[in-house]
């Protein structure tokens, strides 16, 4: 982790920021804009890209992705900007935390694939780069955009050390951590080989 140079005021306010910031629910605001319906009651009911894709609507499903990395991203850079590596690094992880579990929808968020993918590039844009071709090859050779977001996950920390970016392994940890623990549903479906494939409605 970084060293810890902003005071215990700037931390708790990035924090919030960041929460802030990583709570707007895109893919709710998105399809509710775009007269695609109520993502609770499509497909899996998740409010993330891959549920916005099953509308049918690829432009939804594409600004979903956009606007859920950037705002990780948004909450990383301005923090770091305004305060400092430390303040980057809790941002982006209560960014990924208010996505997950957003206060407007009674803590009931998405997975955060899209808010994780966002804030690495923001981090640590080899790492996030890395990431994102995991995703790419994973999700290609599987069909399945959950097995994408595992096996980024899993190999972000790796990506992290091997890139020069070892401040970042334990926020690394953590995310990961939180990934698979979003994702609890969908291992133990990808197991019973009754997960859903990319563009399956």
């Amino acid at each position: 982790m970084p060293p810890i140079d902003s005071t215990t005021l700037q931390l708790i306010l990035w924090a919030v920021i960041g929460y802030g910031l990583g709570s707007v629910p895109f893919g709710m605001v998105l399809a509710k804009v775009m007269g695609l319906g109520n993502l609770r009651e499509i497909g899996s009911g998740n409010i993330g890209a891959t549920n916005v894709l099953r509308t049918g609507n690829k432009t939804a499903a594409a600004l979903t992705v956009l606007f859920d990395g950037g705002k990780g991203a948004v909450a990383v850079l301005l923090a770091r900007l305004l305060a400092g590596e430390d303040a980057a690094q809790l941002a982006a992880l209560t960014a990924f935390v208010g996505h997950c579990f957003p206060v407007w929808l009674s803590f009931k968020g998405g997975k955060g694939v899209a808010t994780f993918l966002g804030l690495w590039l923001a981090l640590a844009w080899p790492v996030g780069v890395a990431c994102c071709l995991t995703w790419l090859a994973a999700a290609v050779i599987s069909r399945m955009s959950s097995a994408g977001a595992l096996a980024a996950a899993a190999s972000s920390t790796i990506w992290a050390l091997f890139l020069g970016h070892s401040s970042a392994f334990l926020l690394g940890v953590i995310l990961t951590l939180l990934v698979y623990w979003r994702h609890s549903a969908n291992i133990s479906r990808i197991k019973a080989g009754t997960e859903p494939k990319i563009g399956q409605s």
